[in-house]
């Protein structure tokens, strides 16, 4: 049967509590009877020495009426707790008892008044309160503390007149006080109830806090962890899970939710990959049955339009029919390109050399539309090993793009070139146009995505990227609606030949 982490944890803590309270509950109360016991006890020696003291001088006179009659008054006193008094000779005979019919027996020295002292192996009068006490049963079930008190044998007695004892005797007699012990177990066991009922409410109290805290700082998370994982196994890579408090349980939420969006982006690339790939086969299989027949058309109209060159209604029609194929054969080649990458041919090459390469082919129509280009060349750049005609091929797309920014209002562009910090080459294409909205960011990599309008086929881009990241480059983008855009070419400088074929990183955009 499957049992909660929670449910665990609290049952372990609650036994673990329960065993120390329950252990110092013990030890309380042990310590408790002992003091009871301790403070009986020397309330009964109390007493046995105030009834040593009352019947000195009957015992020092021989006045045994008096005597007798002293012990069983402070026998009668039952509601003080006294059960018995009684005295006793070095023999073990009884010779003055509360209890009348005991008076002139003998204890056995096995008995429990007697016994106490003579396993101690000592003299009785140099034990201690503790080693004279005794506790037992009487008949009706009642503890019993029995206290005996050594009557030594004082000059006194021996110079009396009834010359009873000898003066080398040293010990007379015992005097034995029997007192109850009810009224201490009754306040024992009110103190063992009141703690039993104490530690099973802490018990109980510090389970319920332990269920709280469980629930609120492990339970609650931990569901929403499994809820959150279940839903990303689901296939909702979008899912979050709140982050509860600054402990383990919430750093685990927000790498949780981290996660998510890495997988998210993850599986944005590979849709993005995989459309790519489509869009390759796609291409191909266009170019292969579409190039051919725009070829032949493009033959014919040319043809037609020198025949007709007197009739201006006609040729009017076949320019646009030349025009249009002309563009068909254009987005055509793109694709291709597109879809069958050449693989870059390596040599040294220098990059301020290609920038000014690209600049002379765009320069003129980059004039016809206003715009004012300046250039900015780091001297004595690195030589890097690419394909000359590739680079180039990107710089003249993201000029004309940047010219396109642009559209005809008069700007400028700066192309700058630099070494950059982690040992590549940089070249920067900066625009004042009217820059890329945020959220079309994330999209002018793809395949046929423009902001052109009919103007664009959505492919300078892709093919730019294609061709910078086979060179193990990158090709970045930042923009600011309505001031600029600015892309970044970065090609490291030390690829040598065979390098940068791996698989393609996304573009960056900012």
């Amino acid at each position: 049967m499957r049992t909660r982490i929670g449910t665990r944890l609290v049952l372990g803590a609650g036994f673990a509590t329960a065993v120390v309270i329950g252990g110092m509950a013990f030890a309380v109360l042990r310590s408790h009877t002992a003091q009871l016991l301790a403070e009986r006890t020397r309330s009964a020696d109390q007493l046995s020495e105030t009834i040593k003291s009352a019947t000195h001088f009957d015992m020092l006179e021989n006045r045994r009426e008096n005597l007798h009659r002293q012990i069983r008054a402070v026998g009668d006193l039952r509601g003080e707790g006294i059960r018995k008094v009684r005295v006793f000779n070095k023999e073990g005979r009884i010779m003055f008892s509360s209890a009348e019919e005991e008076i002139g027996t003998s204890l056995d020295i096995r008995g429990e008044a007697c016994y106490a002292c003579h396993a101690e192996g000592r003299p009785l009068e140099r034990l201690g309160i503790q080693a004279r006490a005794r506790t037992f049963r009487a008949q009706d079930g009642t503890r019993i503390l029995g206290l005996i008190n050594p009557i030594p044998n004082e000059p006194s007695c021996s110079t009396a007149a009834c010359h009873a004892h000898s003066e080398k005797q040293s010990l007379l007699g015992v005097l034995d006080v029997n007192v109850s012990l009810a009224e201490v177990d009754r306040e024992i066991s009110h103190s063992r109830t009141l703690m039993v009922v104490s530690a099973t409410v802490a018990i109980l109290a510090g389970g319920l806090i332990l269920w709280f805290l469980n629930r609120s700082l492990v339970v609650k998370p931990v569901a929403a962890l499994v809820a959150g994982t279940r839903r990303v196994g689901e296939g909702d890579l979008g899912t979050t899970i709140p982050v509860s408090g600054n402990h383990e349980l919430g750093e685990l939420a927000g790498a949780f939710n981290t996660m998510s969006q890495r997988l998210a982006e993850t599986q944005r690339q590979l849709a993005q990959a995989d459309k790519l790939a489509s869009v390759g086969r796609l291409a191909a299989g266009v170019a292969h049955e579409i190039n051919n027949p725009l070829t032949g058309v493009l033959s014919y109209a040319s043809l037609l339009r020198k025949r007709l060159d007197g009739d201006k209604d006609s040729c009017d029609d076949l320019d646009v029919i030349v025009r249009e194929t002309v563009r068909c054969r254009g987005i055509i080649r793109g694709l291709l390109d597109f879809a069958r990458p050449t693989p870059p041919a390596r040599k040294p090459m220098d990059l301020n050399e290609v920038v000014r390469r690209a600049v002379s082919v765009v320069m003129t129509q980059l004039s016809l539309n206003q715009v004012d280009l300046s250039l900015d060349l780091a001297p004595q750049l690195p030589v890097v090993h690419a394909d000359a005609n590739q680079i180039q091929q990107v710089a003249v797309n993201l000029l004309l793009n940047a010219g396109d920014a642009i559209n005809g209002e008069g700007g400028t562009i700066k192309l700058t070139t630099r070494a950059g910090t982690d040992g590549s080459v940089e070249m920067l294409v900066q625009d004042n146009g009217r820059g890329i909205p945020a959220e079309d960011l994330p999209r002018i990599f793809e395949p046929f995505y423009t902001t052109k309008g009919s103007h664009g086929t959505g492919l300078g881009l892709a093919v730019s990227w294609g061709i910078v990241e086979a060179h193990g480059g990158a090709l970045e983008v930042h923009s600011d609606p309505g001031q600029g855009t600015c892309f970044t070419l970065r090609i490291p400088a030390s690829a040598g030949p065979g390098e940068g074929t791996g698989p393609l990183p996304i573009p960056t955009t900012t």
